[in-house]
């Protein structure tokens, strides 16, 4: 639905902005959340966003999250010497009644972010120093909220990285077969049984106590990093997502996409190859900064987060392809199952490179301590 200017006028006022809207126009990309760029009488900008509460089930415990950390990262990047808040963390700008999101009469909800000019993101690595950013962005991230009780936040998306209710779901798919679809579906199938043990191997580190459940960001895609003009990692956003999780998870997401040479749904397999080089400049940035908290324990399980974050995508394609395309927009009957045959491809190319992968991440991070 398109909103009028005053409708738009209306929201933007009910919060604490400096100066009247002078103009709102469509900004961004983003799939979820719909967002506007608004100019000010006093030349601020800001962007107005609507939150999609279809997805974001809790808002008000879903910006209580994001305001628990942005606040406390504003404080640590307060001592750190040459860091300026204004720009290197998101600013969310309260409500007129306290709240930093209002509700509107139509039942949506919105936000305001203070806007941060001269920045600029990509939706593709392409440059070893891309890659570099981009991990020094995330490990930093991480560093900063080491020492915030996980327990404070709430989970925004319930079990979004546990396999485990994945290959449930898959399994409920499989014995429904509602689109009939699983006859020819038996390679794909068996490659994901095969694995499912080794798979919940970060799960089962977590609860053993080997590895600390952190706070992370949960989708650590190279479009969420914006870069100042020299392209250099200046602030981490999308922050609705940031809940409690592993290391591990936040690592093998990043590398999901950035070690793959072809796309996502790449339709010819032998297409699907690693970029090494990619993979150790992400590895050196983020363990540049991650080094500093990361346990052992955690530095031995970004491997299996390697492996595990194309495996799990590789579940929930398949799952929807069998439950009839339901979740995942396609561009053809058969996007989904071929999505699901490179996600796998990309799984056999990094178990067949694991060892010289693991290698990389050890070495960078001894070096790092």
């Amino acid at each position: 639905m398109t909103l009028t200017d005053q409708a738009i006028q209306d929201i933007f006022s009910a919060f604490k902005a400096d100066g009247q809207l002078v103009s709102a126009r469509p900004f961004g990309s983003g799939h979820i959340n719909d967002t506007y760029r608004v100019i000010t009488t006093t030349g601020h900008n800001y962007l107005l966003q609507k939150i999609n509460h279809v997805v974001f089930k809790d808002v008000p415990g879903l910006m209580n999250n994001l305001v628990i950390v942005t606040n406390h990262l504003r404080q640590k990047l307060a001592t750190v010497r040459g860091a300026d808040t204004s720009k290197e963390i998101l600013t969310p700008v309260e409500a007129s009644k306290g709240d930093y999101f209002i509700e509107d009469e139509t039942g949506n909800y919105w936000r305001v972010f203070i806007f941060l000019a001269n920045t600029k993101s990509y939706d593709q690595v392409l440059t070893e120093k891309q890659a570099f950013e981009g991990g020094k962005a995330f490990g930093r991230f991480q560093a900063l909220l080491a020492d915030l009780d996980p327990k404070l936040l709430i989970d925004t998306i319930p079990n979004f990285h546990n396999i485990e209710f994945r290959l449930q779901n898959l399994d409920k798919a499989i014995a429904s077969d509602t689109a009939q679809r699983l006859n020819k579906l038996q390679p794909e199938v068996e490659f994901v049984n095969a694995r499912r043990e080794q798979m919940c191997s970060i799960l089962q580190l977590g609860r053993e106590g080997k590895i600390p459940e952190r706070i992370i960001h949960n989708d650590t895609k190279f479009n969420n990093v914006l870069l100042d003009e020299h392209d250099r990692a200046q602030c981490v956003i999308d922050l609705d997502t940031v809940m409690p999780g592993f290391a591990a998870y936040d690592f093998g997401d990043a590398i999901r996409t950035i070690i793959n040479n072809a796309p996502e749904d790449e339709p010819e397999l032998e297409r699907i190859n690693l970029n090494m080089p990619l993979f150790t400049a992400y590895t050196k940035g983020y363990l540049r900064q991650a080094s500093r908290f990361l346990t052992e324990g955690e530095v031995n399980s970004l491997i299996h987060g390697v492996l595990l974050l194309p495996y799990m995508q590789s579940v929930r394609f398949l799952t929807d392809y069998l439950n009839g395309d339901t979740y995942y927009k396609i561009h053809s009957p058969w996007h989904n199952l071929q999505r699901t045959r490179a996600q796998i491809q990309l799984v056999k190319k990094l178990e067949e490179a694991k060892e010289t992968l693991n290698n990389i991440i050890l070495k960078t991070w001894q070096h790092e301590i």
